[in-house]
């Protein structure tokens, strides 16, 4: 067993619930309703309209021609072709490749409730089975456009499903005449038709909503994953320099000081001691790049022991008051210890679970690695209160966060919980098996297991 325990000057790091300005804007505009405004494409809108008046015509066809239905066609096929100018004119006024505001979208779509509602009106009112037809301009709405848009258009939507109960032609009928349902059926067709508008462009909300929020989150957690590989491969470019550049240095450095040894002057021997100086302070430099863990070489720096994993996991919180932070590493007895390959995005993870754990814990936090044969395991337990029994069973999923209203977290940072997530995300790329739980007899447990061969680098045992 090999424990440690880090005493690094603090460094910043990339918390949980702490993010980039970027993504701290997309929230906001998150909150604004969930779906930004401008998602729905005038092209999209005119093809659909197309296909309401294309059924609409294929309807009225084959009732006044199939079935011989008697109903007011000349009003109903003029409805129907100013649907049709009306779209052929919006589509050659304007780019369909433009995105249309919200407001505009429900200007459009409100025109689509009336025509529709008119159509009904001439064929019926509510006892026209097509009634439906009314619940598919607001499912687009809720699809893409704002709440306020939605509840807009699907109020007028309701407003007409009840007013085409009480007003209404007869509804068509083979020999002509009058076919009038009693007016509890009417006004059940019309409550039908005012549960599904809302029951449908409510779910289809909410699953745009998710959708919306799982995007957004993958998105962040790509940012940061790019991130994290940009500072890798700085290290690796900064480790391959250094060793590069150590060989030139040290000829340098004999040479002027084999010049100054035998300078004829005394301006040649000065000039000499500052070549001597100044490679001096290259190398000085060389070194500071190098004494990182890991970064002496590329294939050094591409891998690490599971004591050096631990060490730059628990480095940027050594030093935080109040709460000590101890690693250990400890494996089944005659398993040699395996190197692991650097990846950015478990030392990511881990980093950030660690700063989660100083936030909430009491005194102590306790990094633990632990393998096997098969495996290799890593857990951060705290000796804190633990996640509250409603945010636990939602641990991972995007914006589950226990932060809000909670007061004396030692970063001082309130945030979105978004970070676990990305941790989450971040570690099952990687092969890992994520898991949060509460410890006993207190405190949160985060742990994370892989199969040994995901992450074992092979060529060496630290």
């Amino acid at each position: 067993m090999a424990s440690t325990k880090n005493t690094s000057p603090q460094k910043p790091s990339p918390g949980l619930d702490r993010q980039s300005a970027a993504p701290a804007q997309a929230s906001d505009d998150w909150g604004l309703g969930g779906v930004r405004g401008g998602r729905l494409r005038l092209r999209t809108l005119v093809t659909l309209r197309w296909m309401i008046v294309a059924g609409e015509l294929l309807l009225l066809a084959v009732a006044g021609l199939g079935f011989g239905f008697e109903a007011p066609y000349p009003i109903c096929f003029a409805v129907v072709g100013a649907a049709a100018w009306v779209n052929l004119l919006t589509g050659v006024a304007s780019p369909g490749q433009r995105l249309i505001g919200d407001w505009e979208a429900v200007g459009q779509l409100s025109f689509d409730v009336a025509q529709i509602s008119i159509l009904l009106f001439l064929t019926g009112g509510t006892s026209n089975p097509f009634i439906l037809m009314l619940i598919a301009p607001v499912t687009l709405a809720a699809a893409t456009l704002a709440p306020r848009a939605v509840t807009a258009l699907g109020a007028e939507a309701i407003a007409a499903s009840i007013a085409l109960a009480f007003i209404h032609l007869p509804l068509p009928s083979p020999s002509g005449a009058a076919v009038e349902l009693p007016l509890s059926f009417m006004i059940g067709a019309a409550a039908a038709n005012v549960a599904g508008v809302i029951v449908i462009a409510g779910n289809v909300r909410q699953a745009v909503e998710e959708s919306s929020r799982m995007a957004l989150a993958l998105d962040v957690t790509q940012a940061v994953l790019a991130r994290e590989q940009r500072l890798s491969a700085l290290g690796a470019l900064a480790a391959a320099a250094a060793h590069e550049l150590g060989t030139p240095l040290a000829t340098i450095s004999i040479v002027a000081k084999e010049l100054a040894r035998e300078a004829p002057t005394a301006q040649v021997k000065e000039d000499a001691e500052l070549l001597i100086a100044q490679s001096e302070r290259c190398r000085e430099i060389l070194r500071r790049l190098t004494d990182a863990p890991a970064a002496a070489s590329d294939e050094v720096h591409e891998r690490m022991s599971l004591l050096q994993l631990l060490n730059e996991v628990i480095e940027p919180h050594a030093d935080v008051r109040g709460v000590r932070v101890e690693a250990i590493v400890s494996g089944a007895p005659g398993v040699a210890a395996p190197n692991i390959w650097r990846m950015p995005e478990v030392l990511h993870a881990m980093t950030s679970f660690v700063e989660n754990a100083v936030d909430f814990a009491a005194s102590e936090i306790l990094v633990t690695v632990r393998f096997d044969a098969q495996s290799v395991g890593m857990e951060v337990r705290d000796d804190g209160p633990g996640f509250p029994p409603e945010v636990l069973a939602k641990l991972g999923e995007p914006y589950v966060t226990s932060r809000p209203g909670v007061a004396g977290g030692r970063t001082g940072h309130i945030g979105m919980g978004l970070g676990f997530f990305i941790a989450k995300t971040l570690l099952e790329r990687t092969g890992a098996v994520v898991t949060f739980q509460n410890g006993r007899p207190r405190g949160a447990v985060v742990a994370a297991r892989w199969p040994r061969a995901r992450i074992e680098a092979l060529g060496g045992n630290g």
